[in-house]
């Protein structure tokens, strides 16, 4: 089971984190600057797997994002390498080859792409078609309530 995903930047900014179990604020922010600190430190050449606490942290970089996720010490390292590698390929097709600056203009949409994909620490839905569908109907809800606050506000309805 997923404990946590981070999403952070090569300079340590964190642009994303949706936390699986309960954590005290104070505790979520100190495993994050750990965790940060410590990924960022490492060479590209060394393994995407370390060991943190009780946890297992799997990483992996994608142009100037670190995607990591904590789970369970009896999880499967590639199982979790695979979902980081689905939301990626979630967001490159969303976004149309996926950037740091989508993710901070968008992030609604990010969580949005995360939630569809995993829900409470395990996998959801594993074919991205379903995901974007998803994704597209929640696109349609939006606009329709967007024209409809614009009518309200004219006076036209």
């Amino acid at each position: 089971m997923i404990k946590f995903m981070l999403l952070f930047s090569r300079q340590g900014k964190v642009r994303l984190q949706q936390w699986y179990e309960a954590y005290p604020e104070k505790q979520k922010k100190k495993t994050m600057r750990e965790l940060i600190a410590v990924i960022l430190s490492r060479k590209p050449k060394m393994s995407s797997f370390l060991e943190y606490k009780e946890l297992k942290i799997i990483y992996k970089r994608y142009a100037s994002l670190y995607f990591c996720c904590a789970v369970e010490q009896t999880d499967n390292e590639l199982i979790v390498l695979e979902i980081i590698h689905r939301y990626v390929e979630l967001l490159d097709k969303y976004f149309g080859s996926v950037c740091e600056l989508d993710i901070i203009f968008n992030f609604e949409k990010a969580y949005y792409m995360l939630g569809e994909l995993v829900l409470g620490g395990e996998i959801q839905e594993t074919s991205k078609k379903n995901v974007l569908k998803a994704i597209a109907d929640q696109d349609i809800l939006q606009e329709e309530h967007e024209s409809r606050n614009l009518l309200e506000e004219i006076g036209l309805t």
